[in-house]
């Protein structure tokens, strides 16, 4: 159940065997969360959550009871990132499809990041993807619609390929115009429209619960999207690796 929290992992750097072995030694707790449900409440201070199967997000309530998405989580993510320590975030996670949820001690987290320097390593370089993937969905918020819509879309592609969840050119996308809609800040017909614009122009095809992007080199000029805040041009671990 870890592979793709590792090859998540392993793109700072190759992990050890050693500490392949330390992550797939762990004990989870595993469950179900139905679609529209919070991932966590109370446990969030013993606990660190890892999404197996599954879309989640996290999101933000305004007092007249509107939600916003403000990212979202795919399998192999960690909900709460690089957190040895607890640490309360003005916001909740939430299931946008019935998620797979594995539930691990957060002390077990610690001992690892304390024992382990590729595991520690890895995990801040997590962090720091998370940090630039947050300050490209702001830089994107002022642009025009069908390029914040495509830029999301390329960037599904490489973070779900990244984890074996896609192939060259496509992925299941079970995620609703509505739940689109609470990401950009859009109506439902406003999704649906710019959705249909990127389908006639043979842009992107979202349909059947699965995203088919025609061409990809063509739908990442248009939505003028560069993969590398989602990885560096040069991985974190290489980076350390180097300089000693």
């Amino acid at each position: 159940m870890y592979n793709r929290l590792i090859r998540r992992l392993e793109q700072a750097g190759v992990l050890s065997g050693v500490e392949i072995k330390a992550l797939q030694d762990v004990n989870l707790r595993e469950r179900f969360v139905v679609a529209r449900s919070d991932v966590y409440d109370n446990d969030f201070a013993d606990n660190v959550h890892l999404i197996l199967g599954g879309f989640a997000c996290r999101y933000k309530i305004w007092a007249g009871g509107n939600r916003r998405i403000i990212s979202l989580i795919v399998p192999g993510d960690l909900c709460d990132g690089h957190v040895p320590m607890p640490f309360v975030l003005q916001n909740r996670v939430a299931a946008l499809t019935t998620c797979k949820v594995a539930d691990i001690p957060r002390q077990t987290m610690v001992e690892l990041i304390n024992t382990y320097p590729g595991i520690a390593r890895a995990l801040w370089w997590v962090t720091l993807v998370k940090l630039s993937t947050m300050q490209a969905w702001l830089a994107n918020m002022g642009r025009e619609a069908d390029k914040r819509i495509a830029h999301f879309f390329c960037e599904m592609l490489v973070r779900l390929r990244a984890v074996g969840l896609a192939d060259e050119s496509s992925y299941e996308f079970n995620l609703t115009q509505s739940d689109l809609g609470e990401i950009f800040g859009l109506s439902n017909v406003h999704v649906n429209r710019v959705l249909k614009s990127l389908r006639d122009a043979d842009l992107l095809i979202v349909a059947n619960r699965r995203v088919t992007i025609p061409d990809v080199e063509r739908l990442e000029r248009f939505a003028e999207f560069d993969p590398g805040y989602l990885s560096g041009t040069l991985s974190f671990g290489e980076g350390i690796r180097h300089e000693a």
